[in-house]
């Protein structure tokens, strides 16, 4: 468990570092994800809706970055719990805000950093308590390699980022490596999606990677059972974490309007429920099972 524990800590760290990468790229997504329990009828599927404005000031290359997103998570849990009721435990919803502010260094460097707050709930009880509510901060800077014939391009992101609540209470260090090669062909280093991509045509992009998924949300009424062991639990967050190997697709309508799809099979999968120290109170399903998600985005 330690090793394995190990591991999901790195992919962590290696998350943030691409959250930062494609939150700086992407102006709008809308995505569809659907993911089905393997030996059971559950399945997790999510509608995400997300996108950012950046206004330009006064000084060249500074930007102030307004972003939002809602996700729709459908948790369908058809398996047993340890508990009676199941009160509205399927449907989770997420809103979120954030604020960026970025500008331009010497050397081909750039600064950047995000505050941002958000719910994350099943709103099965009577408005809005403190355990709704995360929070997140993040400093970071990019350095691009401007020294190369197009297409070929690179850039390296560090940085930190920090969330509360979190399974990881700690701040989380962000490591990202991204290089056009080729102009055929490119890799990037970094989670939710490691990955090496092959360009047919400006039109048409196929990429093979190993990549993250999660999923957090509280619970308002909190569900106590007595465990298989006889100890008191109490749930009181409800979390996804997958890890998949999977291929996806690109299509490019215009130079920034894009579909893509992505398919797969996941390499570790489990949803748990949580106490209020993040501590695993029970895990509903570990058993891995097929991926998908797809959708369209507009980015720069």
């Amino acid at each position: 468990m330690k090793i394995k524990n190990l591991i999901l800590t790195c992919l962590f760290f290696f998350a943030f570092c691409n959250i930062i990468r494609s939150q700086g790229t992407d102006l709008a997504r809308i995505e569809y994800a659907y993911i089905p329990q393997a030996d059971s009828d559950n399945v997790y599927s999510r509608i995400r809706v997300s996108a950012n404005y950046p206004i330009k000031m006064g000084k060249e290359g500074t930007y102030f970055v307004i972003g939002t997103q809602y996700r729709y998570n459908n948790l369908d849990i058809q398996d047993a719990l340890p508990f009676e009721n199941r009160g509205d435990f399927n449907n989770f919803h997420t809103i979120q805000l954030e604020l960026g502010y970025t500008f331009k260094m010497k050397n081909n460097w750039r600064f950047g950093a995000k505050l941002g707050a958000g719910i994350s709930s099943n709103f099965e009880g009577s408005g809005l308590g403190n355990d709704d509510f995360r929070y997140t901060g993040s400093l970071y800077l990019v350095k691009s390699y401007n020294d190369k014939e197009a297409p070929k391009k690179s850039r390296l992101i560090v940085g930190l980022r920090y969330t509360v609540p979190a399974s990881l209470n700690f701040p989380l260090p962000i490591i990202n490596y991204f290089n056009r090669f080729h102009a055929n062909w490119s890799y990037s280093v970094g989670t939710p999606k490691t990955n090496i991509k092959y360009f047919f045509n400006t039109k048409n992009t196929l990429q093979a990677f190993v990549g993250l998924d999660r999923f957090y949300g509280n619970l308002q009424n909190n569900r106590a059972f007595v465990d298989a062991n006889g100890d008191a639990k109490l749930a009181e967050n409800a979390s996804m974490l997958n890890i998949m190997g999977a291929l996806g697709y690109e299509y490019f309508f215009t130079e920034h309007l894009l579909f893509y799809a992505y398919g797969g099979y996941t390499l570790s999968n489990e949803i748990r429920l949580r106490d209020g120290d993040q501590e695993n109170v029970f895990t509903i399903n570990d058993k891995n099972t097929f991926y998908f998600r797809s959708g369209i985005k507009l980015k720069i």
